[in-house]
């Protein structure tokens, strides 16, 4: 019987945090230590998208005209917040966002065929 305590503390690597909502701007980064000598790089702010062509095989880096969906949060889409899956708008056109920016630090994406 009696009341169960928990043995330890959270330590500070142990503790979450809040979500990293990328944006349009100039780049800004962010660099959180993990376990292990680990490090996560938390993209707040980005211009640039390398955009991968399927057809031609090659890889761009271009500015991001506009953020045109985000189907993963409703408010995210009205936010114009930047996650994986998210449909943007370049001068060569419409592409998703394969990388994670907020684990990644970078924002890669593929060329939407249309």
């Amino acid at each position: 019987g009696g009341r169960r305590k928990p043995y330890r503390t959270k330590r500070a690597i142990e503790a979450g945090g809040y979500p990293t909502e990328t944006g349009l701007g100039e780049s800004i980064r962010k660099i959180k230590k993990m376990y292990g000598s680990e490090k996560k790089i938390k993209l707040l702010k980005e211009k640039y998208v390398n955009i991968s062509i399927s057809r031609t095989g090659k890889t761009e880096k271009v500015i991001i005209d506009k953020i045109v969906e985000n189907t993963a949060n409703i408010d995210y889409n009205r936010r114009k917040v930047i996650t994986r899956g998210a449909v943007i708008e370049t001068s060569l056109g419409k592409a998703i966002i394969t990388s994670r920016p907020g684990q990644d630090g970078v924002l890669n994406a593929i060329l939407l065929i249309e």
